[in-house]
């Protein structure tokens, strides 16, 4: 996935159904509200809800200093 992907628009995390970023690396969604990260495994992101993962502080803050900016 990258970052000009026109999917990114219409994705939203499905806990809170709010916006999701994509991180640097293009390997995973990130939602910064809740501090969870999901996987995007061949390009297809992995949205259900158990497939998120919750990050620790010191990881929200590396992810939050390197984001993407969403379109």
């Amino acid at each position: 996935m990258n970052p000009d992907d026109p999917l990114l628009r219409i994705l939203v995390c499905p806990l809170d159904k709010g916006p999701l970023t994509l991180l640097d690396t293009g390997d995973a969604l990130y939602n910064p509200r809740l501090r969870r990260r999901y996987p995007v495994r061949d390009g297809i992101p992995q949205l259900l809800p158990s497939s998120g993962e919750t990050v620790s502080d010191e990881e929200h803050e590396r992810i939050t200093g390197g984001l993407q900016p969403r379109a």
